[in-house]
Parts: structure tokens; C-alpha cells; sequence
């Protein structure tokens, strides 16, 4: 059996499929044979769900043939086919059909799987407006008088309260609905969202006018979002008369108000759009939302309503099927340039607006900052700046300290003194290095003495000497003191606590990560408020290595530009510096020299930015813990994230032990030289 950690099923995924075939008007046979095409090649791509169109297997324009008992019984022998075609599939499908129930006329969404029909939804509104008139031919779902039909020799659960349930797969629950019923103002998915059905499937026909498209996405995204739910959408394309109406074939699936994939519009020919749903997320958003749950327990006559038809698909994890979904390279960041560059203004102006209120709020009118030259300190000082304009407060009131360290290099320290005087604050330059060779004496520390010992202790005396300035100099000149440390950072422990950069009375950039600090700065470089020398100075800043500016003779580049796939020969070395508080590595240059057993070892093609974190972590698999190394790297054009993957042998193993801060700090394990 191979490993299960390399199928999708495993974590909590699922991969959905939507159906768009080319369909003939009143033709059944031909129908089912497209249906089953595309069935047949979602399942061998390992879709466990596939849905197609409403009515498809008679097709939506029949009109009055609808009530023609060939076309019905041509309808219900189709339907046999699929079943039967279905004993061979590892996936459910949800097809379309009219069909006869009690002298009545449903327009149904039929779920076939394993050569069996496990249940039919009948559509529960139906439009008789404008173009639509379907009160003509069918019959609501409510006006039905049974909930249990005979088909193709089974007795089937009917109705519109229906969810299926798949054994094999955590949290995958789906419920059916069809076109018109997700346009209401409370669509039945709604309710089945509040009764558990994770993946929410619409069958629709839905011709096509001038912006229903756009319609459709909005429609659909926000009915996932609202739900916290998968949302599959299909509708009829090529083939649908055009004698009253047009047809593109739109399908969509969105997640959680997220669109994963969106098929082509006006095909040719019948075609397939898959999308790995990540059902375990879902689950985990309902609980975090614990209005969710609220509203179960408000609508708890509706929720009572539905039954659960649970069945198995015999889903297989001894094969590879690896997750094919989009994942952003910075989640934060969208890679469209207008989107790009609507995120970064409205990030920009958040961060202005609280400032400006907290000042407000506290009746102060000055700030201290400390500026290093980098990024995060950079863009808090153009946010301080913004602030005393909106607050109609001189620049000078801004109180820019730099304060060079053991290690502040001339560049970084020659940016801090043009930003401070681009920015028209009033600046200062306080040397810390007396006031920390002293403390480091009192301490009896190696490096008072001249070694070269630099420890966490070394590091964290800057920190908080640096901090401890910003705080007495705030009390002395009536200000509060601005946080520069960004989202990643203290996500990661990268920062010293207490009094260390991990302290302010006001941090700007304490919900930004550290990609997006890079593009705000860029934004406002390129969007010239700062002015054209202004927009140069930022750029120079962009363009500088990410330091730490803590240790002379550390430094946290990439001595390897181009990486290669990592083997028993293959060496890159890496300078790394990792937290002063909570987990960390001891600061020291790691060497990764040794190949992987069992498994591979492999940096992602193309330049290696410049680093500045390396974390891990462990997910535990039935044969095997595999242990994952991050290296999250931003460099001025791009920024990457390469993973190694290495048997826990060959994983840090080492013992810990507790560190001066009181964090733990772990060993070098043989894996590395």
C-alpha cells in the first residue's frame, strides 16, 4: 500500500466536479450518453462528486413535450443507463429529469451512485415571470404527497429535504437544490447548510442575458459565504433551443465566498470543471462561528425536516492524487495589480484612521518611533506621517530615533537618516552601544571582556536598551511610543519580550504580515505620495537584505542563489536567526549536506530571495511522522516558500533545552553538518 499522505482525501480535501454537456432537445438516450462520459472521466480524475444541468437528461426547452409520456419514459430509461454505468464509478452524480410522481410533474435532481439511485429532490420554487414558465409543465416540491417513490425497481427517498452523506469522507455531506431555488430570498441550501451539508450543488438551466454572469458569481459566492460551504454550479449550454432564449454553459465553484474555478463560457463541446474542496476547513469555520450554531438552534423546525442518507464510495487512499488548487504565493496579497493596489490603499488608510483616533481618544499630539532603515519601521513612520496630516499636526511632532547597534550596517543606518528627513520629522541619533557595553559588564558577560560571544542574552540587551530608550523618551516629551513589529513576526516569536521590540504603546503593524508590509511600501513608493526623491529612498529600503542587526558576525543572506534539488552531494548554506522568545533555534550557520531516505528533499526552481524565517512542523501520518521545514524568503521582485520533507530520523530530534529567555531552544540533530 503507498503512503496515504500523498492523496488529498487525507486532509480533509474532497474533489468536486461540475458537468457541462453538449445536450439534444427531447433526445434522452443521446444525453445520458454525454452524461456518463463526463462522469467516467471525473471519477478516473478522482472526483467523488459530479453534477450536471437541470433537466439534463431530457433538456431544458421541451416546453410542452414535457407532458408527452415518450419523452418521460425515454427520460426514466436514461436514467437506467447511468445507474448501470454507475456500478463501475467511485463517484456520486446528480442529474437532471422531469419526472412522474403520483400524477404530478417534478423537475428533479436524480443522486445515482454504486448502480443505485439514492434519492430525488424535486425543485422547490418555480418561476413563472419574464421569460420563465415553468408553472406550466411542473409542480413544487411542497405540493408533492408522498416521500418515498418507486424507480427503476428501488424504492426511493423523495423530497426536497434531502442530504447525502458519503461514508468514506469526513464532513462530506451534500444537499441539491435547482436554479431558481438559490435566487429566493432564503434558498433551501440554506437550510441544509444549518442541518450539515457542507458541499451545496444548484442544478440550473439559466439562459443567459447581458450581466447574469456577473450576476451568477455574486449570487453563488455569497451563498457559500453565508453557509460556510462549498457551492457547485452548473447550467445548460450547446444543444438548448435558441428559439426564445440564449445559453452559455456558466459553471462555477466557490468555497467559503472564495471562487476556486469557473468553466468557459459558450463551449463547443461537453466539458468538465473540477475543484478540491477543503471540507475539514469548513467544518473548523462553523465552529469558530459560533453564530452558525445559533442560527441551527433558531430554525431548528426547518433543520428537523431534513434526513440524512448516508452511503459508501469506497474512496481509495493507496493511490497519489495530489491537490490541485490554487493556493495564493502571498495569501495576503492578490496577485491582480488593481485588486493589489485597492488592499494596500485600504490597509494603508486602516492603519492611518486608528492611529489618528488613538491619538484623538488620548489627547496626544506627539509620537516616538524607532527607526532602523528596514521595512516595518519605514512604513510605520510614513503611517505616523499620514496621521499628523489628517490630524492637521506639524511632522515635527513625529520624534524619529535611530539608534545604531553592534552590528547596524552603514546602509541601513544611512536610509534611516534620509527617511527621517524625507518625512520632515524631528530626528535624533542615539548611539545605544555605551549604554549596552555597560549593562553587558554588569552582567559579566563574555563580550564585555572581548569575546566574541553573541548570545541570546547579546541580543536581547540591544533589544531592550533600544526599547527602554523609546519608553523614557516618551515620558519626557509627552508621546507614546509606535510598535513597528509586524504580523509575522509576532505570529513566529520573532521578537524579544517584554521590554524588547515585543513592547509599544501603539503598534501600526501589529495585523500586517510581513509580505504585505513589502507592498505597502512599494504602493506608496510607486503612487508618488511621498514624492519622486521620496519614492527612490523606499526603493532603496525594498532593495535592502532583511538583517537583524543584532550580531556583527551573523547575517541572514542566502549564499546559495540558485537552488538544486538537495541530495547527499548537494550543500546550500544558510545563515539563520531565529526567535528570542517561545520556540526557537540557536543562532548558528546550518548546513543542509545530507539526502532524505525514503523520501526527497527539493528546493523549488528559480532565485532564492533573501531569508527570514525558518520554521517547522510535524503531521503524523499511519506509517510515518513527516516533518516539514518552511523557509519563507522575500526578496525585492518575489518572495517564495520552499519546503524540505524528511523522515523523522533525519528531523531536529535532539533534546531541548530551556533557554536564557525562557523559551526553548533545540539542537542541532545529525541531519544537519
Amino acid at each position: 500500500m503507498k503512503n496515504p499522505f500523498f492523496n488529498l482525501y487525507s486532509h480533509g480535501f474532497a474533489r468536486v466536479a461540475v458537468g457541462v454537456p453538449v445536450c439534444r432537445v427531447a433526445d434522452p438516450a443521446f444525453n445520458a450518453a454525454e452524461t456518463i462520459a463526463l462522469a467516467t472521466q471525473a471519477a478516473k480524475q478522482g472526483a467523488v462528486l459530479v453534477a450536471f444541468p437541470e433537466l439534463g437528461l431530457s433538456a431544458y426547452t421541451c416546453d410542452d413535450l414535457f407532458h408527452q409520456s415518450a419523452l418521460l419514459d425515454a427520460c426514466e430509461a436514461a436514467l437506467g443507463s447511468i445507474v448501470d454505468a454507475s456500478r463501475k464509478l467511485s463517484a456520486a452524480m446528480i442529474v437532471g429529469m422531469p419526472l412522474r410522481v403520483e400524477h404530478q410533474l417534478f423537475n428533479c435532481a436524480v443522486v445515482v451512485a454504486r448502480g443505485r439511485v439514492l434519492g430525488v429532490v424535486p425543485k422547490s420554487y418555480l418561476p413563472n415571470y419574464w421569460e420563465f414558465y415553468e408553472a406550466r409543465q411542473f409542480s413544487e416540491a411542497d405540493n408533492a404527497a408522498t416521500d418515498s417513490i418507486r424507480l427503476l425497481g428501488q424504492d426511493v427517498p423523495f423530497g426536497a429535504g434531502l442530504l447525502f452523506e458519503v461514508e468514506d469522507i469526513p464532513y462530506f455531506r451534500f444537499h441539491a437544490e435547482i436554479c431558481e431555488d438559490v435566487w429566493v430570498p432564503i434558498p433551501p441550501s440554506s437550510f441544509a447548510a444549518l442541518a450539515g451539508a457542507t458541499v451545496l450543488v444548484n442544478l440550473s438551466a439559466s439562459n443567459i442575458v447581458i450581466g447574469k454572469s456577473g450576476y451568477r458569481h455574486q449570487l453563488v459566492s455569497q451563498q457559500s459565504a453565508r453557509c460556510l460551504a462549498a457551492y457547485l454550479y452548473t447550467s445548460a449550454g450547446k444543444g438548448e433551443s435558441s428559439t426564445d432564449l440564449a445559453w452559455d454553459g456558466q459553471a462555477l465553484i466557490c468555497e467559503n465566498g472564495e471562487l476556486l474555478a469557473e468553466s468557459e463560457r459558450f463551449a463547443d463541446t461537453s466539458h468538465l470543471l473540477f475543484a478540491d474542496v477543503d471540507v475539514e476547513r469548513l467544518s473548523r469555520e462553523r465552529m469558530h462561528q459560533v453564530t452558525f450554531g445559533h442560527s441551527v438552534r433558531r430554525h431548528k423546525a426547518e433543520v428537523d425536516k431534513f434526513r440524512v442518507l448516508r452511503f459508501p464510495l469506497d474512496v481509495t487512499l493507496d493511490k497519489a492524487l495530489p491537490l490541485e488548487r490554487r493556493v495564493a504565493r502571498f495569501p495576503y496579497v492578490p496577485a491582480d495589480p488593481r485588486q493589489r493596489d485597492e488592499r494596500c490603499h485600504e490597509v494603508y488608510n486602516i492603519q492611518v484612521q486608528a492611529l489618528v483616533q488613538r491619538l484623538s481618544a488620548s489627547k496626544i499630539s506627539k509620537v516616538v518611533i524607532g527607526v532602523s532603515g528596514g521595512l516595518d519601521s519605514t512604513h510605520a513612520l510614513l503611517v505616523c506621517a499620514k496621521a499628523m496630516d489628517r490630524l492637521g499636526l506639524p511632522r515635527s511632532n513625529i520624534l524619529a530615533y535611530t539608534m545604531p547597534g553592534f552590528a547596524t550596517s552603514d546602509r541601513t543606518l544611512r536610509q534611516a537618516r534620509q527617511l527621517m528627513e524625507l518625512v520632515g520629522c524631528t530626528s535624533r541619533e542615539i548611539d545605544i552601544r555605551p549604554s549596552c557595553l555597560a549593562m553587558l559588564k554588569d552582567l559579566d558577560h563574555p563580550y564585555a571582556r572581548g569575546e566574541k560571544v553573541y548570545d541570546v542574552t547579546f541580543e536581547n540587551v540591544q533589544a531592550g536598551e533600544r526599547t527602554n530608550h523609546l519608553f523614557r523618551l516618551a515620558n519626557h516629551n509627552g508621546a507614546i511610543v509606535i510598535g513597528t513589529g509586524d504580523l509575522s513576526e509576532l505570529a513566529l516569536g520573532w521578537c524579544t519580550y517584554g521590554v524588547g521590540d515585543h513592547m509599544s504603546h501603539y503598534n501600526v503593524n501589529a495585523s500586517v504580515p510581513k509580505t504585505l508590509i513589502s507592498h505597502l511600501v512599494r504602493w506608496v513608493a510607486e503612487t508618488g505620495q511621498v514624492g519622486e526623491g521620496g519614492s527612490d529612498v523606499l526603493i532603496n529600503v525594498l532593495d535592502t537584505d532583511i538583517s537583524l542587526n543584532w550580531c556583527p558576525a551573523i547575517r541572514t543572506t542566502v549564499r546559495s542563489r540558485r537552488p538544486r534539488a538537495l541530495s547527499a552531494r548537494t550543500s546550500c548554506r544558510i545563515s539563520i536567526s531565529t526567535t528570542r522568545c517561545g520556540l526557537a533555534l540557536r543562532r548558528r550557520r546550518l548546513r543542509f549536506c545530507r539526502s532524505t531516505r525514503g523520501g526527497t528533499a527539493s528546493a523549488a526552481s528559480g532565485r532564492m530571495g533573501r531569508m527570514w524565517c525558518v520554521t517547522s512542523m510535524g503531521c503524523r501520518t499511519s506509517s510515518a511522522t513527516w516533518r516539514f521545514f518552511l523557509i519563507a524568503s522575500s526578496g525585492r521582485a518575489s518572495s517564495s516558500v520552499r519546503a524540505f520533507r524528511m523522515r523523522p530520523r533525519w528531523a531536529l530530534a535532539a533534546p531541548c533545552r530551556r533557554g536564557v529567555t525562557g523559551g526553548h531552544r533545540a539542537t542541532r540533530s545529525r541531519w544537519f553538518g
